[in-house]
């Protein structure tokens, strides 16, 4: 019986392909012991325990960007942390780690290195985290999602992806997700989200130009995010929601997407060969425009900066973009060849030469 640790999390997008490899190796090997190493500050705190695995906890040591007292205090704790996961390893068997990034994937990549056992590394960002950087120099492989991520021997291995989205049949669910969402399945639909908080830019300018998109004979569904007080216009054919807790279904109804360009949403909206429209986020360090910029390279998305996203923009690029169906049955061909929905399996590929099995 083989022995797995995931580690990572922190944010959604490091805890949802570590949970996607782990119903991966769950499926595979159902008597392999599949454990996760995580903060008790982030997502992993709730969704790993949620979705049936062991959590073990591992104490939250930031590397220090500045001279604080955190700076300080990391001689002592980022030790302290590597010698919890090593007690981890030895205590529970541990044949090989896997890191997806986050406060937790530091100290195992270096307790695996300790301890003697192999460990992989898998990027999802297009820019690598610092914790991966280290972690890669040292790694039996490194997986990465986008191609052109600065890692050492990295290999594009795709995004680990949730299994609903893994296995979705668009035309088959479209009925069911334009009842769902109370739409018609015979018009086209434009989806538009920002995450589960919104995105103000996108939703603003959406509130200025939903009129000229159901004018050009399309529907909008609409994820505003929970904390918007965008006001419902209560029109047929656009469905407004806070939040999209089926966005299998809203997938399987979108025929063009409006969002931002977060690792994951990229390489769903590619894996399912969806056309899009990606507004990056404006704030951080510029990862999201990233993120997007092999499906845009491929012709699968078009790429907007948040501050040009305006309903003038919006009535100038999207809307001849929405009449020309040409072109947007060649970004949906493009897409598919942007993207995989073997992630998984590559992952859990590279894990398997890691521990020198023969594929």
């Amino acid at each position: 019986m083989t022995t797995y640790l995931l580690a990572g999390g922190g944010t959604a997008g490091h805890v949802n392909p570590l949970l996607a490899v782990a119903d991966g190796l769950r499926l595979r090997e159902p008597d392999a012991d599949v454990l996760v190493l995580g903060t008790q500050e982030g997502l992993e705190s709730r969704l790993v325990p949620e979705r049936g695995y062991e959590l073990l906890i591992v104490e939250k040591v930031p590397f220090p960007r500045r001279p604080d007292g955190a700076a300080a205090a990391f001689p002592v704790r980022f030790p302290r942390a590597v010698g919890r996961v090593r007690g981890y390893i030895r205590d529970r068997g541990v044949d090989v780690v896997v890191g997806f990034g986050g406060y937790a994937s530091a100290p195992a990549y270096v307790a695996a290195r300790r301890e003697r056992i192999p460990f992989v590394v898998h990027e999802a960002n297009a820019r690598p985290g610092l914790a991966n950087v280290l972690g890669a120099r040292r790694a039996a492989a490194v997986g990465v999602t986008f191609p052109g991520t600065p890692l050492r021997r990295a290999e594009v291995v795709g995004m680990p992806l949730r299994r609903e989205i893994v296995d979705l049949d668009r035309a088959g669910r479209r009925a069911e997700a334009a009842d769902f969402f109370g739409l018609d399945p015979d018009r086209r639909t434009l989806l538009a989200f920002g995450g589960s908080l919104g995105a103000r830019r996108i939703n603003e300018t959406l509130a200025g130009s939903w009129r000229d998109i159901l004018d050009a004979g399309w529907q909008l569904l609409h994820a505003t995010g929970e904390r918007s007080d965008l006001e419902d216009p209560g029109v047929d054919g656009y469905a407004m929601v806070r939040y999209l807790d089926r966005m299998d279904l809203a997938f399987a109804l979108a025929d063009l997407i409006v969002s931002r360009a977060g690792s994951s949403t990229v390489s769903e909206v590619a894996a399912l060969g969806i056309p899009a429209v990606y507004v990056p986020y404006a704030v951080g360090n510029g990862e999201q425009r990233l993120n997007a910029s092999s499906s845009v390279s491929a012709g699968a998305a078009i790429l907007i900066d948040d501050a040009a996203f305006t309903p003038e923009r919006v009535r100038s690029e999207i809307l001849p973009l929405l009449r020309d169906d040409r072109r947007l049955a060649g970004m949906s061909a493009a897409a598919q060849n942007a993207g995989t929905r073997r992630g998984t399996e590559n992952v859990i590929a590279q894990l398997d030469r890691a521990l020198g099995r023969v594929l």
